[in-house]
């Protein structure tokens, strides 16, 4: 994949505009970070070039400045939320990211508990991050709120919070996901700052939908697609060309609550510092964008994964009809389709001719291998197979794992652990041919080939166990799944 990002230009300008703006603002600045502080694979894939701890790594550069707060909602507490991406509850997420912050350098002043009402999850929490020594705060239901901004703006509203105490210039204000409360926490802050005669301001970090790309930019697009179980719909910001004259991009969620937000900043200021939603934002990610091409083709390419995991979604009564019409919307605009997705045709042809479960893999350089279900290997587990002896230079039909090492494994499967299924999944087979390098050379060399495998792209012609789905991500594979379980024998 082409280069598209110069992720070094990011870290060195994003840095120094987030100082600009704690310099404008005074005594501190409470900064909403949108999205995810690591692990950004979204921005990775649409920005080719953009590393994934990139945010991070700015954010230490600041480490001097910095601390950071952790918001999380009780309603996600009492409901168990789980990260999709990382299968783990939002309370659990909390204390890896402090772990995570903590471990490299930068400092968690505290955790804020918001919408909270006594419920006895988020009161079990609590009382755990107290046992824990973590400074934790709690924010409260505001009746009405945003519009009853009269009550927001008294010591009835944002006043009854907690206030959390600070240190730092720059206050990071993050979560687990989405909806989690922190511009509400930030606001609140502000309030409280401003009865202490503390010069505090308020700025948002979102890297998407970027705002001075256009509106129907693939990136902008990708980010809708991404966003589709939100509602997210990309804008031209109507504040910000009325103020001056210019035309930018924000999203619908931040315009709706504009209004709100600059009755709130008149009530805690006197005065609204901002004139558009686009005027709250520190994101300098535009400016990086050394080849557009490269990052439109790869954002188009986002969109189709996006749409081929939704259908997922839908087929297990995860996600609605909605969702995939809305992608399927941004497709047409953006003038793709599936077939533009090399190994979806790969995989589908190969599954029509051999009548079973089949998979197709795009290497770095073009090369497509692919594969199918046979008695010994699932679809996947069959993928890797083959294309680390391609990688390694190994010959096709050679078999370099002997069936006297596959058939204890099977049996352990089906006759003591009383499984269905005896074809080996992708860990079993990456763990047989572990055990195999220490005296085959030929294993030893496809295993030295796995690192080849990030950023490639899968597809399957039925939708993966969570295991098969799981090693293609730790292996930083792109897959996508034709939306067909397998126990329906239609093979697409």
């Amino acid at each position: 994949m082409k280069t598209g990002f110069d992720n070094d230009k990011y870290l060195k300008i994003q840095s120094e505009h987030i100082k600009e703006r704690i310099a404008k603002f005074g005594d501190k600045l409470y900064l909403e970070f949108g999205g995810k502080l690591f692990d950004d694979y979204h921005a990775a894939r649409v920005l080719p070039g953009f590393q994934p701890d990139s945010k991070l790594r700015m954010l230490m550069q600041l480490a001097d400045y910095a601390e950071i707060v952790i918001v999380i909602s009780a309603v996600d507490i009492e409901k168990n939320k789980v990260r999709g991406d990382l299968g783990i509850t939002y309370d659990k997420d909390v204390l890896r990211l402090r772990d995570e912050f903590q471990s490299r350098g930068l400092m968690v002043g505290s955790v804020v508990i918001t919408h909270y009402s006594g419920q006895e999850a988020a009161k079990a929490f609590r009382s755990r991050l107290r046992k824990l020594k973590i400074n934790t705060y709690c924010h409260y239901t505001i009746e009405g709120y945003p519009s009853n901004v009269a009550l927001i703006d008294s010591d009835e509203g944002y006043g009854k919070n907690d206030y959390i105490e600070t240190t730092r210039p720059l206050v990071v204000v993050t979560a687990p996901g989405p909806g989690s409360g922190k511009m509400a926490t930030c606001l609140s802050q502000l309030y409280h700052e401003n009865k202490r005669g503390v010069k505090a301001g308020y700025a948002k970090f979102e890297t998407f939908p970027i705002w001075n790309l256009p509106l129907k930019h693939p990136v902008n697009m990708a980010y809708e697609a991404a966003t589709a179980d939100l509602n997210d719909v990309n804008m031209i910001d109507p504040f910000h060309l009325e103020a001056y004259g210019k035309t930018t991009v924000n999203y619908n969620r931040d315009i709706e609550i504009f209004p709100v937000l600059n009755a709130i900043f008149e009530g805690i200021y006197g005065e609204n510092p901002y004139k558009s939603p686009t005027d709250m934002g520190v994101n300098m990610a535009g400016y990086c964008i050394v080849d557009d091409e490269a990052c439109c083709e790869a954002s188009k390419q986002e969109i189709i994964r996006r749409y081929y995991s939704t259908l997922n979604l839908l087929a297990e009564g995860k996600a609605s009809e909605e969702e995939v019409q809305k992608i399927e919307l941004l497709m047409k605009q953006a003038k793709v389709s599936v077939s533009d997705r090399k190994v979806t045709d790969a995989a589908k042809e190969r599954g029509v001719k051999e009548k079973a479960p089949c998979a197709a893999m795009e290497l770095q350089d073009g090369t497509i291998i692919t594969s199918k279900s046979s008695e010994l290997f699932g679809a996947s587990a069959a993928l890797i197979l083959n294309v680390l002896k391609h990688l390694a230079g190994i010959n096709h039909s050679e078999k370099i794992l002997p069936a006297e090492m596959i058939e204890p494994i099977q049996k352990m499967k089906v006759t003591y652990l009383r499984g269905q299924n005896p074809r080996l999944h992708t860990d079993e087979v990456l763990v047989a041919l572990s055990m195999l390098s220490v005296t085959s050379e030929k294993c030893r060399n496809a295993l030295d080939q796995l690192p080849k495998l990030a950023g490639c792209q899968v597809h399957t012609t039925v939708m993966l166990s969570e295991v098969d789905r799981k090693i293609f991500k730790k292996l930083g594979v792109d897959l996508t799944c034709e939306p067909v379980s397998k126990k329906s024998r239609t093979w697409i």
